[in-house]
């Protein structure tokens, strides 16, 4: 056993004088950043690392939203893959220590007399074979194939963690954007609804006088034509509303149903625009902090192939018993034991080896260039969102204008119908078009709206760890984590500084 600890002794010494790890390191690349934004806002940049849906001032919102981040199915979905994940950085890391198994055997045996070397004859043919051993291996990681593996372990379990991110921020703004959407159609029934009432009681009015002799057939058919109208126009919105409801519910992990509502699309506040320059989006959006984990994996794996080009060293070793009789296998005399060490290498692989590192290499390219993809997909988004919240919020004003325009031009119509100075036409025509600019109206706000959520959800920002702890509560409540060192749910806060660091953490 001296010789077997010397050995070991000997090999750490090996390690610590000679290891290294192959392949190349990881160097965040270079990203060309806008300066500004095109549409520049006073900073807010505070109101992004806080619960911004709350700012709409709708319990019933704040309400929905904490429901799907408990709920949804996608989240829990991706929490499940983090653990997955987890366990594959436990698997790459168990290379770095020894291997120890254990073997315990008992048969019955009977040997040929007529075979060669055979049992000679008046010997009993049949014994017995008992053996218990323990056994070791350990492979020392010389040339860092380990480590790397376990780099790109780490790092694809980093980027699960971010991917679970993007699908917390893309549901929160899915929930938000989809209850504003519903609250538009709820409004645009509304005023179908009075509209339609409106017409109703003209409509009466209308049969009335033509009873008496009052108009002509074509004055009323006129009349019936704009109320038909008004009637048409509930159905598809009622349509749109239960749909709406629908695809809630399904955000929500429910099963199809009616959504709750709280304040009316008139009443939501509206939270302020989130501002920063352009190079914070590397440390606030999650999919693009995924993209670099990706990254980091992709370059270890670089050395995972190179490794196979030097030899694989490992040491063995075997002690335990072995004996004809039960009682007699744990006499000294029945011990057995083995010490060894290997070198397994290649020679000629046939191009095996260099292909492996050249796909690697290439898939490295391929993922960094998906990195900067993602990067200038960011900037768009963002830039895409306050373009759409500065001309939303001008196209509203012009709507506003447009409403109150025709509102007047309906009631001057009607003045004037009445006095005798036109004929209904003026008037129809006039209440058909502010009908039309009234359900413009109301999807123009809801844009305003939309455009809003959208901007917290190009920006990022420290509002999704919030979101993440609410999701947690379900998926990782503290007595059930399951996470490997290093690694912990949730991270209180998005990596630090530049980003530098690719979250590996030797063992």
């Amino acid at each position: 056993m001296s010789n077997m600890a010397r050995s070991v002794a000997l090999s750490l010494v090996l390690v610590s004088l000679f290891g290294c790890t192959v392949g190349p390191d990881y160097v965040r690349p270079e990203v060309d950043s806008p300066k500004q934004w095109r549409v520049d806002y006073a900073a807010a940049t505070a109101v992004a690392n806080t619960r911004w849906w709350e700012q709409f001032d709708d319990p019933v919102l704040d309400q929905l939203i904490d429901t799907a981040l408990r709920e949804n199915k996608d989240v829990r979905i991706a929490a499940a893959r983090i653990v997955e994940f987890a366990a594959r950085v436990d698997i790459a890391r168990s290379g770095f220590y020894p291997q120890i198994g254990y073997n315990g055997q008992a048969s019955r045996n009977r040997a040929s007399r007529e075979a060669f070397g055979g049992i000679p004859a008046g010997s009993d043919r049949s014994y017995n074979d008992y053996s218990a051993t323990l056994s070791a291996g350990w492979e020392i990681d010389l040339w860092g194939r380990i480590r790397r593996a376990t780099e790109a372990s780490r790092a694809d379990l980093l980027a699960q963690d971010e991917n679970r991110r993007t699908v917390i921020l893309s549901l929160v703004s899915a929930v938000a954007n989809t209850y504003i959407t519903l609250r538009q159609f709820d409004r645009q029934l509304e005023v179908s609804q009075d509209t339609l009432a409106t017409r109703a009681e003209s409509l009466r009015l209308f049969e009335l006088k033509f009873k008496g002799g009052v108009i002509s057939d074509l004055e009323l058919a006129q009349v019936k034509v704009e109320y038909e109208q008004a009637a048409a126009a509930i159905p598809p919105i009622e349509r749109n509303i239960a749909l709406t409801e629908n695809a809630l519910s399904m955000l929500l992990g429910h099963n199809p149903g009616t959504i709750p509502r709280g304040k009316s699309i008139d009443q939501l506040i509206q939270p302020p625009v989130p501002a920063g320059v352009p190079s914070s989006l590397l440390a606030r959006r999650p999919d693009i902090r995924a993209a670099e984990q990706n990254l980091v994996a992709a370059n270890a794996r670089i050395g995972v192939a190179r490794a196979q080009y030097f030899p694989s060293i490992s040491l063995t070793g075997l002690f335990g018993y072995a004996s004809e009789q039960l009682g007699d296998l744990l006499q000294s005399s029945a011990n057995v034991w083995s010490l060894g060490g290997s070198a397994l290498g290649p020679i000629f692989t046939g191009g095996a080896i260099s292909g492996q590192v050249r796909a690697s290499e290439a898939v490295q390219r391929q993922t960094l260039l998906g990195y900067l993809q993602t990067v200038q997909s960011a900037f768009r988004e963002v830039d895409d969102a306050l373009i759409s919240v500065r001309k939303s919020h001008e196209q509203l004003a012009a709507e506003g204008r447009r409403v109150q325009a025709l509102a007047d031009y309906a009631r001057l119509a009607k003045l004037r119908y009445d006095e005798g100075y036109s004929s209904y036409i003026d008037v129809l025509d006039a209440q058909r078009s502010l009908f039309d600019a009234e359900l413009k109206y109301v999807t123009v706000q809801a844009d305003v709206y939309n455009s809003l959520v959208n901007t917290y959800k190009a920006m990022g920002g420290g509002w999704i760890i919030q979101a993440q702890a609410t999701a947690n509560e379900t998926d990782f409540p503290p007595s059930k984590q399951n996470q490997p060192a290093g690694f912990a749910f949730p991270r209180p806060t998005p990596p630090a500084g530049d980003g530098n660091s690719n979250g590996y953490t030797s063992p």
